[in-house]
């Protein structure tokens, strides 16, 4: 049975991205209410964690199946947890300025942030020049090419040494050791799910690894539910928003950022995102799911980076 996975995977692995085709412009724009552009907060605690070292985790919130359709798209609130998660990561000598990726190619730069670092003839804010300082500070980050990131990668993919890069990953590291050894991060965002749909009962319990190897090194996981419904029962998005409550995480609701789009800002094959550049300035652009994906994930780093630091 062990000889099965790897065939199983490399099948899944086929599944990912391809490019995007631009669908008709609608005459609607959605609109989403804004973060403040900056929480304060107390100092952060510095006490320990409990089971942040542990590999275990205990259960402090639920979530109604349904109920996470209606949680916003950017975090209101972080919690003391979160804030001392991320204190203990500094105290481990995780980098504050950088931020990595956990997920499959819709998470490479070429499709997710990379545009950030390139400097701004690849991006116009619009109006959300606020978000200009989070650029500078985590400049670096945005094209980086996280090793926990490859095309149809499932939960189970992060976790298996077999899909760790042999050039620069050490023998027995996984993709997520090996790219938390490697750039210390102080965030990650954590972008699983879509290939999963086949994988249902395997996701949260590989899910809960990946967060307790998060926080047992210190970085701050940023949960974040995805756009299509290819498990057609939205069962993955209700396990994602139901761990992010569990675990007192932060959770980037893009779900709910799609939904005034057109088709819910997804491809004719219900899974691939529909594309527009990076220019939050265009209302056009605003009518695809690929710049609400980019900006709605900077400020939700801004919003977590303000609470915590």
């Amino acid at each position: 049975m062990k000889r099965l996975f790897p065939f199983i995977t490399i099948l899944t692995l086929l599944s990912a991205c391809t490019i995007p085709r631009l669908t008709p412009t609608p005459p609607a724009v959605p609109t989403l209410t804004r973060p403040a552009s900056r929480i304060n907060v107390s100092s952060t605690s510095t006490s320990t964690l409990n089971a942040a070292h542990s590999g275990t985790s205990t259960p402090t919130a639920t979530v109604d199946p349904n109920a996470w359709k209606k949680l916003p798209v950017i975090p209101q609130t972080v919690s003391q947890r979160a804030r001392e998660i991320y204190a203990i990561g500094q105290k481990l000598g995780n980098q504050p300025n950088v931020f990595t990726l956990v997920g499959d190619c819709d998470a490479t730069p070429t499709w997710f942030l990379g545009d950030f670092d390139l400097g701004p003839k690849h991006y116009n804010l619009g109006s959300y020049t606020n978000l200009q300082d989070e650029i500078d500070y985590f400049k670096g980050s945005f094209g980086h090419q996280s090793l926990a990131v490859r095309r149809g990668f499932v939960a189970a993919s992060v976790l298996a040494p077999l899909w760790a890069d042999p050039k620069q990953c050490q023998k027995g590291e996984t993709p997520l050791s090996c790219e938390l050894r490697i750039t210390k991060p102080a965030f990650a965002f954590i972008l699983l799910g879509t290939n999963d749909y086949n994988h249902r009962k395997a996701f949260e319990p590989n899910m809960r690894k990946i967060l307790d190897e998060l926080i047992a090194n210190g970085v701050l996981p940023i949960l974040g539910t995805k756009a299509d419904n290819m498990e057609k029962d939205y069962s993955l998005n209700a396990s994602i928003a139901r761990l992010a409550a569990e675990y007192e995480l932060p959770l980037w609701n893009f779900w709910a950022a799609t939904d005034p789009l057109p088709a819910h800002g997804l491809e004719n094959d219900l899974t691939h995102l529909t594309w527009a550049s990076n220019d939050f300035s265009d209302p056009t652009n605003l009518q695809s799911a690929w710049p609400w994906r980019n900006l709605t994930a900077l400020q939700t780093l801004e919003s977590v980076w303000n609470a915590v630091k």
